[in-house]
């Protein structure tokens, strides 16, 4: 197997006040260059955190701090660097890292980028286990941009129980990242997204020391202004049908009145949105599966009339969706869920796990290369690929599969809430560990049996079949 290229994501991004229940949520659909990357879920533990680190992909290297927190991970299953993705620390900080984005030449000559400096491969790695809060998350990768740089660019997001901030590269060590209002979303497809930024207003924004100055100098505000995604980013043939196309759809989803004048190409889609009501997990786990259904965009639908005109969000390079939840009314001890789905989003199920342990399930961790039906990353992988060639025949029962297992997961969280209300420490990680493993033999036993029904009805349909009444 090459290697894999990680790239065209698709991030939610919800303020505390804009979801159900008044958690802050962050999700974002990890897409690998090519449909197979298998991942691990895995705990890092302070012991196993490396302190001379260094990258796979480029020269980078770095001495990383004394006493990391430890932190949820979800590195890859072939050594091609850790490309952790998205996790919580034991401080309830959540990141995810990175969202692909696009810049323009005249940036990437005034600041190019840095052959040998950190990326996607690296952050999530030397990041998360060592910041106590978002805003301190954000703070620490400008400083490692600031002294190294980066080869790519890319949004990286962070979360803790009040705030949700989301960091965008540019050049090569130039950034600025926005706190997402409490009351909003945003969702970013592979692009640029920041507009207006307020250098006056420290509360809400953060950004490179010579930001200002450097635009000036390199006369690359082309408007009044401080518009970052005018300045920095990009507006190709290639942001219309493969990127931008993503945001609308969601935005529709979450206020269809928020798109009715607008185009799926168009570039006056705003950053920060207002749903047209409170967003829920199912919501975002339906966003991030989404493939243009009730629209003429729509790959599965025999109708459509443009079904291959752009791309989307759920499809068959999908490899992980982190859902990171950080709940405010939960004790902080058991306050931070990784929801996690593995494999094609149209078709798996999204599970949670309490962040606060140090083990994952059995089934989650053990990932090899080679398919193996008992890994959690597999069983899923198998079941996309049958279904993506019987959709019709078989998304029925997906539907109901994924309505039972979200409901599972719902009735879990509330039932070890329960049980655990009492509990602190050692015996509280124990307990939690032991419901994660219960919920995912659950769901495992459930996929399995999905599978089952999944290759009996795709193979009526095989060329070939055939049965004694066709004589």
């Amino acid at each position: 197997m090459t290697l894999s290229q990680h790239s065209s994501c698709t991030t939610i991004l919800v303020g505390k006040n804009a979801s159900y229940d008044g958690s802050t949520l962050i999700a974002r659909n990890e897409d690998a260059g090519g449909p197979i990357n298998p991942k691990n879920f895995k705990v890092v533990k302070p012991e196993d955190q490396p302190q001379d680190y260094h990258a796979k992909l480029s020269k980078f290297s770095v001495k990383l701090p004394d006493n990391p927190l430890r932190y949820t991970s979800l590195p890859d299953v072939e050594d091609d660097g850790v490309w952790g993705e998205a996790g919580i620390n034991s401080k309830n900080v959540a990141m995810s890292a990175t969202e692909t984005i696009t810049t323009n030449p005249r940036i990437l000559g005034a600041d190019p980028l840095v052959k040998d400096g950190f990326g996607e491969e690296d952050l999530l790695t030397i990041t998360l286990p060592y910041v106590s809060s978002a805003r301190e998350g954000v703070a620490r990768v400008g400083e490692l941009l600031k002294q190294y740089g980066t080869y790519e660019s890319n949004g990286i997001i962070f979360s803790d129980v009040d705030e949700v901030w989301y960091l965008e590269t540019a050049g090569g060590h130039h950034w600025v990242a926005q706190r997402v209002p409490d009351d909003a979303y945003v969702v970013a497809p592979n692009q640029t997204g920041i507009q207006e930024v307020d250098f006056n207003d420290p509360n809400n924004f953060m950004f490179a020391d010579d930001l200002r100055e450097f635009v000036e100098k390199n006369h690359l505000n082309l408007n009044s202004g401080f518009n970052f995604r005018e300045i920095f980013g990009s507006h190709s043939p290639l942001d219309h049908h493969y990127n931008t196309p993503r945001a609308w759809y969601v935005q529709g989803y979450f206020d269809p009145e928020s798109i009715k004048d607008k185009e799926p190409i168009s570039d006056e889609l705003p950053f920060i949105c207002h749903a047209n009501r409170k967003i829920t997990i199912e919501d975002i786990k339906f966003a991030l599966s989404s493939h243009y259904q009730e629209t003429n965009y729509d790959p599965f639908a025999p109708t459509a009339t443009e079904g291959k005109k752009y791309r989307p969000i759920g499809f068959n390079r999908n490899q992980e969706l982190s859902l990171l939840q950080i709940r405010p009314y939960a004790p902080a001890e058991s306050a931070a869920i990784h929801w996690l789905a593995l494999g094609t989003n149209p078709f798996n199920t999204i599970v949670p796990f309490y962040a606060n342990v140090n083990d994952t399930p059995s089934d989650y961790q053990n990932g090899k290369p080679t398919v193996d039906s008992n890994n959690a990353y597999w069983l899923n992988k198998l079941i996309g690929l049958i279904a993506n060639d019987h959709f019709h025949t078989l998304i029925g029962d997906i539907e109901d599969y994924q309505e039972k297992t979200l409901g599972y997961g719902h009735l879990r969280i509330s039932q070890t809430d329960s049980k655990v209300a009492n509990l602190s420490g050692a015996d509280l990680q124990t307990e939690l560990e032991t419901a994660n493993q219960e919920t995912a033999d659950n769901i495992l036993a459930t996929t399995k049996e999905l599978l089952t029904k999944v290759v009996a009805k795709a193979s009526e349909e095989v060329t070939g079949a055939f049965t004694h009444d066709q004589y």
